[in-house]
């Protein structure tokens, strides 16, 4: 186990100081959630860079302080800085960015951001941008600046030439075998502050991990910025081997499994489940799946021998117009019938709902509130619609984008569409589902009086997202 506090003592002199631009000392509503989970893409870039015999400072900002990184970068001069981009890290990264320049430092980006904003974050000052999955092309990029070489041949960069004009070489083509990767540099960073922030606000603690790459499926609000449309497995053997050294060497009592759909290949899944009682590990997880990939019972079945005690899913709407529209390729009945099916199995279900998608009408949303109290998921949580740069729906809407805020100092979360109705509207349509919802449940456990008082405030709440429909955001 690493210490609980971070050393102040500065880290020696690396062929790179990897760091990202999360400082959660700075952001008040994710020290009111406290479910940090560790850089696991850094800690990726760091363990494959180790294994080709580089040497790597990772700089996790997480439990740390903007002067903490900045006394790293100021001894860190003349060197090579690699920073993970977001969406909502933006004006932090060009911060960082701005103060690795005055100590000439060379820049390199990577994640989802930079390779949407290529142009834009060249123009600030980044030297290099890695578009697509960050291993191998940092590896040779970070070969050929050490070695004074020429990065024109570097699949998977983007940078200036010397006039200044973007260059943007061809993109890399994805490793099929990810097991050739090593596991995640958990040494690197301080996994123990992890474990604590939870565990104090939880009462319970966890560590997270990948078990595939990418997503197959093509809904139009989705970024696929890093891995493409694809969809590769580890073996099953590599991340049962890699669960059992987590369970080992930090004892969670739980485990987050980042993949974007856990469930997505079935003879996959049940071989890992074997892997797991040969193990005999079961350790309790929450991950996120489909409706449509949760259907078979021996799916629902295997989740539950597992350990699994929540899935997410990704319901977006309960509109099957809107749905489709998104391209989901899923039903409002598959939902139905997979939260069910995994509730009857004791397996709680959170779900992911989205306002204000497409043309979205007063109908939509009251079929989405009716669907949610008939399904009744254990937990749901919406966010209204924005535009992400790269996305089909980014491109469909161009048009109809209104800025609201200089790019520096936003993210593309401020992007309005013309058409979004008013904040409030947004408001009145979360207090209209969250009423409906309770007196559903409320009138289920027969408490009927109060039932009846929630059904009034849904009404009431219906009655005021009508008023309001014609506000828009930016009037």
């Amino acid at each position: 186990m690493q210490d609980k506090k971070q050393p102040e003592k500065m880290m020696a002199k690396a062929d790179i100081l990897l760091t990202h631009g999360f400082f959660l000392c700075e952001d008040e509503k994710e020290q009111a959630v406290m479910r940090p989970h560790p850089p696991l893409g850094l800690m990726y870039l760091s363990a494959y860079l180790k294994q080709q015999s580089f040497t790597v400072n990772l700089f996790d900002s997480t439990f740390a302080t903007r002067p903490q990184l900045y006394r790293q970068i100021y001894h860190s001069r003349g060197g090579i800085i690699g920073i993970y981009t977001n969406l909502m890290t933006r004006p932090s990264v060009l911060d960082i960015i701005a103060y690795a320049k005055t100590r000439e430092m060379t820049v390199i980006l990577g994640g989802p951001e930079s390779a949407n904003y290529v142009q834009e974050y060249l123009r600030y000052g980044a030297d290099y941008i890695v578009s697509g999955e960050g291993e191998q092309t940092l590896h040779l990029l970070l070969k050929c600046l050490l070695e004074h070489g020429d990065p024109a041949k570097i699949k998977g960069i983007s940078y200036l030439n010397k006039l200044n004009c973007v260059i943007s070489n061809p993109p890399r083509e994805l490793p099929k075998d990810l097991d050739l990767y090593p596991w995640p540099d958990r040494k690197a960073v301080n996994i123990q502050q992890y474990l604590d922030a939870w565990h104090e606000h939880h009462g319970e603690s966890c560590v997270s991990m990948i078990t595939a790459r990418g997503c197959p499926f093509k809904c139009t609000w989705c970024s696929h910025a890093v891995f493409g449309y694809s969809h590769r497995r580890r073996s099953p053997s590599d991340c049962a081997d890699e669960l059992a050294d987590i369970m080992e060497n930090y004892r969670p009592s739980q485990v987050w499994y980042a993949d974007d759909v856990f469930t997505i290949h079935y003879k996959w899944l049940y071989q890992y489940a074997r892997e797991l009682d040969r193990r005999r590990l079961k350790v309790p997880f929450e991950t996120i799946s489909r409706a449509d990939r949760m259907t078979k019972t021996k799916v629902l079945d295997t989740l539950q021998h597992m350990g699994c005690y929540r899935i997410w899913i990704g319901a977006e709407s309960g509109s099957q117009r809107l749905l489709d529209d998104m391209q989901r390729r899923v039903t409002i009945e598959q939902i139905k019938q997979a939260t069910q099916a995994a509730q009857q199995r004791g397996i709680q279900v959170g779900m992911f709902l989205m306002w204000g998608y497409g043309d979205e009408q007063i109908e939509d949303i009251d079929e989405t509130v009716k669907q949610v109290a008939q399904i009744n998921p254990d937990i749901f949580l919406t966010t209204v619609a924005y535009p992400i740069k790269g996305t089909e729906f980014f491109k469909a809407n161009q048009g109809n984008i209104q800025i609201t805020v200089d790019w520096d100092k936003g993210s593309d979360r401020d992007l309005i569409l013309s058409h979004r109705r008013s904040a409030r509207y947004y408001r009145f349509a979360n207090k209209y589902l969250n009423a409906h919802v309770a007196a559903t449940r409320l009138k289920a456990s027969g408490a009927v009086e109060m039932a009846n008082r929630k059904a009034r405030h849904a009404r009431l709440a219906r009655q005021l997202l009508v008023a309001s429909q014609h506000e828009r955001h930016l009037d």
